[in-house]
């Protein structure tokens, strides 16, 4: 892996990123700045310290060892942002954890963590989330002076000594939480800058279990000025007014989980007025990067523009490990091509972001998402025939359920294989949706070149 250790381990100045495109307007924060100023603190969430990865280990050229210590870097990166911003609170929104924890390695390197904080005066305050609940260890670790995980039984406030600052919070004591917690925090404290935190699926996002729900007039009816959310992994500023915050997680675990992530500093004035500016901290970042196949004249066209399409990104994603996947897509002459050699090719597309990023880049999967161009020669009732024929199988769902006898033949490979290798890291599931989709793809692109005899472009 070479210098990868180089791009996991950068330090300041951490990347920004504007607030979410659905946010108000803020104003503007302008580091070192101290006029009017009272506090900051940053607010992050969903760290999933330590989360367990599946499957990459199959991967021959995969950086296994640098994608699993990424949750870890993200969290230093976190500390060291708080340290250099010299805020006085750490608000963590939930799922800290990842569930059980193999071993107390995970604990001793939050509290490495935790004591860098409690030396520079700045105290940590959790809530637990759906994650957290699950961990059992997790429950017989004493943390840090400076850490306070609030209670799970009800809505707690902590102040915060020397401001005028109220906390409100609860965390889990369960796994899934399905009441609306939020009809029992109290009141926002007259006169203090009041937080709630909450980890929370709020009204519902795509993609994320349900917990803890509630609506936004539900937040606002308690009166705080800033509501620290969690348990979205995406970045989201749902309201301004008052200031409705999803940091986002601080590190991008698998394929789904693609952009920048980190967290967000807050900065309160002497009037109570807050304005955000979220930091990036992670140091392995998942994309997916589309390329447009539709007219490309042969493969070394396709190629350059995978290779333009790559250096796009890179130039983007300084400082941090990029693991894209890339998906060509449109209509074109090269579909039957490049299906009839996929595997070849996708090699070449792997060489091709060797060449151009060095070990700053593992593409993790490439796609072929195309779709064909077909010329037919032959006419009357035998063009019309093959016509139908080439419709179906281009139109085939690449699901189990899609295809007649299909789940009967993968639930007797299943059967034969060993259920520890199939949960286990790296293991096969043949029943597995991206399996199936790619296996069925791979059979539709197959069958149609054999029928057009289009193997070459």
């Amino acid at each position: 892996m070479g210098n990868i250790a180089h791009y996991l381990a950068f330090a300041s100045p951490f990347p920004k990123l504007p607030v979410s495109s659905n946010s108000c307007e803020n104003r503007d924060y302008i580091p070192g700045s101290s006029r009017g100023l009272v506090f900051k603190f940053i607010h992050a969430a969903d760290l999933h310290l330590d989360s367990a990865l599946s499957g990459l280990s199959r991967y021959e050229t995969a950086p296994v060892d640098a994608i699993r210590g990424a949750t870890r870097r993200a969290l230093e990166n976190l500390v060291r942002l708080a340290v250099d911003e010299q805020v006085k609170v750490v608000l963590l929104a939930g799922d800290l954890f990842d569930g059980d924890w193999k071993d107390h390695q995970t604990g001793i390197f939050l509290n490495k963590q935790f004591g860098i904080l409690q030396r520079n005066n700045i105290r940590v305050l959790i809530v637990a989330g759906n994650h957290d609940a699950e961990s059992k260890i997790t429950k017989a670790l004493k943390p840090p002076a400076n850490v306070t995980y609030l209670s799970t039984r009800k809505p707690e406030s902590i102040p915060l000594e020397g401001l005028d600052v109220v906390v409100h919070g609860q965390g889990y004591k369960d796994q899934k939480v399905r009441d609306n917690l939020t009809r029992e925090y109290p009141l926002a404290v007259p006169g203090k800058f009041n937080i709630g935190m909450l980890h929370t699926s709020l009204d519902g996002r795509v993609g994320h279990a349900t917990y803890a729900p509630c609506t936004l007039d539900d937040l606002r009816s308690r009166g705080y000025d800033y509501w620290a959310l969690g348990h979205i992994h995406e970045r989201e500023v749902v309201c301004e007014s008052p200031l409705v915050v999803f940091p986002g997680c601080t590190q991008g675990r698998h394929a789904r989980e693609i952009g920048a992530k980190g967290c967000t500093l807050v900065t309160v004035d002497e009037n109570h007025g807050a304005s955000i500016e979220h930091f990036n901290l992670d140091v392995v970042r998942w994309a997916q990067l589309k390329v447009d196949a539709s007219d490309a004249q042969d493969e070394a066209d396709l190629n350059e523009r995978v290779r333009g399409r790559i250096k796009e990104e890179l130039d983007r994603s300084k400082d941090v490990l990029l693991v894209p996947r890339v998906i060509v897509e449109g209509a074109t002459s090269l579909h039957h091509y490049l299906h009839g050699r996929f595997y070849a090719w996708r090699d070449q597309v792997r060489a091709i972001g060797a060449e151009v990023g060095g070990d700053r880049i593992w593409i993790e999967q490439v796609l072929l998402a195309t779709r064909g161009k077909e010329s037919m020669t032959e006419t009357g009732t035998e063009a019309e025939s093959l016509s139908v024929l080439l419709d179906a199988i281009r139109s085939q769902d690449a699901t189990l359920e899609a295809v007649s006898g299909l789940g009967e033949v993968v639930a007797e490979i299943k059967s034969k294989l060993p259920a520890a290798f199939i949960a286990s890291e790296g293991g096969f599931d043949p029943a597995s949706g991206d399996i199936v989709a790619e296996a069925i793809e791979q059979a539709k692109a197959l069958l149609l070149s054999r029928l057009l005899k289009d193997v070459e472009p």
